[in-house]
């Protein structure tokens, strides 16, 4: 039976041989997704929103606007499984507003100090110990994910700011210069970092690790890694947002 008639949907012969070739495209984005999404969502839930991502991509997909459809699937599988997240609703507004609080504390701190604050000084802007501090950014690993994937300014199918993070497969034409800035932006403020900080986003972005494994071998527990995680995503996205006015 064609891959998308077992998930209810008719479409034709050269739509289902794209989702038969690319099912293992889909499995790739939800395991590089895994370390980013609540611990509560199994791949399954994921694996299946990807799914439905693909058969979407396939529908949409028009080899005429120029772009490859690998890279044109990516964005809509990715997206169709961050949809699933939101729809499930699984952040307490009280947390997002929190994420707003660190992340008001660290611009105004950058802007006070004139560098990247450490995590005491953060923690004594917010009125917690350090110890409350870093229970709070274990309790925020998961909201970048959202944010981070979201396009920027708005245009659907643009770059991400995640897209500047990483190395993305072959971009589409029109998006190569966006891109490039984006990257180029990103990876001078990645230097407002702190050692250990860059190591984490080098080895959960660029090489791909799981921060289990990247705690393995920073020699650090997972939970300091993921601490270290949320705090390096906040002080960037900071730094993005103030060069990049409100479009961000």
């Amino acid at each position: 039976m064609p891959v998308a008639l077992q998930y209810g949907l008719e479409i034709g012969p050269d739509r289902d041989r794209l989702i038969r070739v690319h099912q293992s495209l889909a499995a790739r984005v939800v395991d590089r997704m895994m370390t980013h999404v609540p611990a509560w969502m199994s791949r399954d839930d994921m694996l299946s929103a990807a799914m439905a991502g693909l058969m979407d991509a396939a529908n949409r997909y028009d080899a005429g606007q120029g772009a490859q459809f690998r890279t044109f699937a990516e964005k809509r599988i990715r997206g169709a499984v961050l949809d699933e997240v939101r729809r499930m609703d699984w952040c307490p507004r009280s947390l997002r507003t929190d994420q707003s609080r660190v992340t008001r504390a660290v611009a105004e701190l950058e802007n006070e100090l004139g560098r990247s604050p450490k995590e005491r000084e953060v923690a004594d802007r917010l009125g917690l110990n350090l110890q409350e501090y870093q229970d709070l950014l274990s309790r925020m690993s998961h909201l970048g994910c959202v944010s981070l994937e979201e396009t920027i300014r708005g245009r659907e199918g643009g770059a991400t700011f995640l897209d500047g993070l990483k190395d993305g497969n072959a971009p589409c034409p029109e998006q190569v210069l966006e891109q490039h800035d984006l990257t180029r932006e990103l990876a001078g403020h990645l230097d407002s970092l702190t050692e250990k900080e860059r190591l984490v986003v080098a080895m959960v972005y660029y090489e791909e690790l799981s921060q289990k494994e990247a705690a393995e071998v920073l020699g650090l527990t997972p939970g300091r890694v993921s601490q270290l995680h949320s705090q390096a995503l906040i002080k960037l996205r900071s730094r993005m947002k103030a060069s990049g006015g409100e479009s961000w």
